[in-house]
């Protein structure tokens, strides 16, 4: 496993700069994680961090420094990150090769070997 655990596209990156932009979190850094949740069972997370942890992976793409923690990697590895403009709107879209079953939101999943917990959606 690479320590780029999640690949973000130039689309996405761009509409996450702007968000720090809007946001007041210009050097801040994108905290990509799984937690337990939605109808799938895991969920996924994206937010903005200033500390890097020990436990954390930390690299860096498209001039955006990115965390993964240690134990969410192997659940996140070789996922994309991207985001689609729409007449509908925005909104970001996570491809992960490990999701074995997911739900119509695209932000719950479940691997062969992590279920989570899931819940009605």
């Amino acid at each position: 496993m690479s320590n780029d655990v999640v690949i973000i596209t130039e689309a996405a990156a761009l509409q996450i700069k702007e968000m720090m932009k809007h946001n007041e979190e210009e050097g801040a850094l994108l905290r990509v994680s799984v937690k337990g949740g939605g109808c799938s069972g895991l969920s996924y997370g994206m937010g903005f961090d200033h500390e890097v942890k020990e436990e954390d992976l930390h690299f860096a793409q498209h001039g955006i420094q990115i965390l993964v923690n240690k134990e969410d990697a192997p659940i996140l590895n070789g996922t994309k990150i991207d985001y689609k403009q729409s007449m509908m709107g925005g909104g970001f879209t996570i491809d992960n090769p490990n999701a074995i079953a997911s739900c119509g939101c695209g932000s719950s999943f479940r691997t062969a070997t992590t279920t989570g917990t899931p819940e009605e959606c």
